[in-house]
């Protein structure tokens, strides 16, 4: 069949696919559901047979110490992020329009700190700038190292999207006699900031997961709390490791779904705005 004589509902790339690929399809699906939950079952079999489903294995969420420790655990996850999303935003901005600088010293700088701090694993640049400088503050180890690496990947998010901008957009406002700056604060970026939110929030999402490795370096995060609660034995039942994980792990899963819908609420909003002003445009 050739191209022009395909039926309208086919894909330029590949064939729509027929009864017995569908099929096929079909059983994967199940045999994969099947997988699954067989291992699942397997999973909650042999924890259930170590007795890590065991009811006295609560009992230390009871008292209000451990209930404490976690709203401070949590509170401090909380700090860290919140000073690191600002930190790294701030300084991926900085960056990005450092790339984008006519200066070639500048560029080059610039470029290097962003490909230095994204190729440098995050663990080792908190590990290392905890023993060298913040020994004695955790906190700042953790939020320094979360803020060099991010502040790189969102620098290279920005200048991405910047540079998607249609050329014509910049062009036509250099024509109308716009210095680069206002070009830049005017037209590109705020232009550029629509597509490329998703993205930059889906980084804001990972720097908030990554608090969790201040637990190396003795900050009191919330996983620091949950590993700390898990290493207590609770009597002859054990040690209480599934339950800190059911307590623990919807906490970390609740902040990013909370994250995520505030960034759809925020590029909704921005979407109505931008349909509004074409609208009085028009």
């Amino acid at each position: 069949m050739s191209l022009f004589n395909r039926p309208a509902t086919a894909s330029v790339l590949y064939d729509t696919p027929g009864p017995k690929a569908r099929a096929r399809y079909r059983l994967f699906g199940v045999l994969s559901l099947i997988g699954v939950a067989g291992l699942l079952g397997y999973v909650f079999t042999a924890l259930a047979d170590n007795g890590q489903f065991d009811a006295d294995l609560w009992d230390a969420f009871q008292y209000n110490t451990v209930q404490q420790r976690i709203v401070d655990g949590l509170l401090a996850t909380l700090e860290a992020f919140g000073l690191a999303a600002l930190f790294s935003l701030t300084l991926g901005a900085l960056l990005a329009a450092g790339q984008l600088s006519d200066h070639k010293p500048v560029r080059w700088a610039c470029t290097a700190f962003t490909q230095f701090f994204r190729a440098m694993p995050l663990l080792i640049l908190i590990v290392g700038l905890y023993y060298a400088f913040f020994a004695q503050q955790p906190m700042w180890a953790l939020v320094l190292g979360l803020t060099l690496y991010n502040g790189a990947v969102q620098a290279e998010i920005i200048r991405s999207g910047v540079n998607a901008v249609p050329r014509g957009q910049g062009e036509a406002a250099y024509g109308l006699g716009m210095r680069k700056t206002q070009v830049m604060m005017s037209i590109l970026v705020p232009q550029a900031v629509r597509s490329m939110l998703p993205t930059m929030i889906g980084q804001l999402v990972v720097t908030l997961k990554d608090t969790s490795l201040g637990f190396v370096i003795t900050y009191h995060e919330l996983l620091f709390v949950g590993k700390a609660i898990a290493s207590q034995p609770i009597n002859a039942a054990g040690f209480p490791y599934i339950p800190v994980v059911l307590v623990i792990g919807p906490l970390y899963i609740a902040m990013c779904l909370l994250l995520t819908a505030l960034a759809r609420w925020i590029e909704a909003r921005g979407r109505r705005g931008a349909n509004r002003r074409t609208s009085a445009a028009a």
